[in-house]
């Protein structure tokens, strides 16, 4: 009975610890922070010199960055000036520029997955495992782009739903052109997120808070009305595509 007892004080000690070491929203975006990064072009001939086109975080070996495929900046062809970049920050030096390239992308699902120079970042885990309904995340991003300057913001909302990507809509009218390819295409699952995203949150990262794992990369918003209408009267609705997305495109990569 004594040893019973003993043993079953030694599971409760060791469960207990566990059970509470998730981190709190405020570690969690401390932590993760300096893996989020712009993404954008550099252009010898542009002004300014970066233009910030969305979001993306670091993974796998801290020299492969995930973000959207429609993130990616035009690169007109002859503009030998201009080239993908992203920028990174630093305590010591504020934001620093990296070159990039673009290594593979998979436009149904819109995903990126680019290459930076130089030593390599802090990197964050992909999930291994699809997140359930109702869990809380905290999505990161630069929402606003460079109108206020550059700074991580963070929101915080839960999964709503898993939904296809392309959901049957009431006329022909409600469809946009992206969500009429994807029908084409044949749908797949994705998050709907009651959190608020804005123009700017594209490509970045969406972290499950239990687990302090990436569980999606924000794709869409859902926007009522014009575009301004996103940053005046956001719907509080957006979608992102799953980790594992981001998993397989990464296994893509290194099979080749």
């Amino acid at each position: 009975m004594i040893r019973r007892t003993l043993g079953l004080l030694t599971l409760l000690l060791v469960v207990g610890p566990a059970a509470n070491a998730a981190e709190t929203a405020a570690a969690l975006i401390a932590r993760v922070k300096p893996s989020v990064v712009l993404v954008g072009s550099y252009g010898l001939l542009d002004s300014p010199r970066f233009g910030f086109s969305g979001t993306g975080f670091v993974v796998s070996d801290g020299r492969h960055v995930i973000t959207a495929a429609h993130v990616l900046p035009p690169l007109p062809p002859g503009r030998v000036d201009r080239r993908v970049a992203i920028q990174h920050w630093t305590a010591e030096s504020g934001w620093v520029m990296r070159g990039a390239s673009v290594k593979r992308t998979d436009g149904p699902r819109d995903l990126a997955l680019l290459t930076i120079d130089g030593p390599a970042l802090p990197a964050v885990k992909l999930a291994a495992k699809d997140v359930s309904e109702g869990s809380d995340i905290v999505l990161i991003g630069f929402p606003l782009g460079g109108a206020l300057g550059f700074s991580h913001v963070s929101h915080r909302g839960m999964v709503a739903a898993l939904t296809a990507i392309a959901p049957q809509a009431m006329n022909a009218q409600t469809l946009q052109p992206r969500a009429l390819q994807q029908l084409r295409r044949g749908s797949f699952e994705v998050l709907q997120l009651d959190a608020t995203a804005y123009p700017g949150n594209s490509g970045g990262p969406v972290f499950d808070l239990a687990s302090g794992e990436v569980v999606g990369v924000v794709s869409m918003v859902l926007v009522k009305g014009t575009r301004e209408a996103a940053l005046s009267a956001p719907s509080g609705i957006s979608y992102a595509i799953k980790a594992s997305d981001a998993v397989a495109l990464l296994a893509a990569e290194a099979t080749e």
